[in-house]
């Protein structure tokens, strides 16, 4: 399954949504990588190890169920969740680019890759809709819970220093 989707956080028309910037943007995407109970709550536990310059390794544990990821950090512009095969999960990758067609907007790209090849996308097509929506669901979050942590100021780079 290949999917992807916008999300705008900048809309210069709506004067009832706090435009957020950049920078804050950014922090908020990384913190979701660094702490991700804080935009998971179903999230029993995260490791992070293997810090280097531009990623680091997370083991993430759902119940029994336990994932190992990298994350890639390309600075102010994408954040990107990559799994490698294991045990019953295939490799698949999430990326989060920030893109901003002009100075007043702003929005997210939600990326999806399952790494499935055409006929297993067709084979699962039924479930893979549900898939989809759940993700589009969770990535909607993700932009509400960053817009809370804005207005109470976690995102300001002197918050975090």
């Amino acid at each position: 399954m290949k999917f992807e989707h916008l999300i705008e956080i900048n809309d210069p028309l709506n004067p009832l949504i706090d435009p957020l910037t950049r920078e804050q943007l950014w922090r908020g995407l990384v913190l979701r990588a660094d702490s991700p109970k804080l935009f998971m709550p179903h999230l029993d536990e995260c490791t992070i190890d293997q810090r280097d310059s531009g990623s680091f390794r997370r083991t993430l544990r759902y119940g029994e169920l336990v994932v190992v990821d990298r994350v890639v950090l390309t600075p102010l512009e994408q954040v990107r969740y990559e799994v490698a095969a294991q045990g019953e999960i295939t490799q698949s990758s999430l990326t989060m680019t920030i893109e901003a067609p002009n100075a007043q907007q702003l929005y997210v790209r939600f990326k999806y890759d399952d790494g499935h090849d055409a006929a297993t996308d067709a084979a699962n097509a039924m479930y893979d809709e549900f898939r989809k929506s759940a993700y589009k669901e969770a990535d909607i979050d993700t932009i509400r819970v960053l817009r809370e942590l804005a207005a109470q100021g976690r995102l300001d780079a002197s918050y975090l220093n």
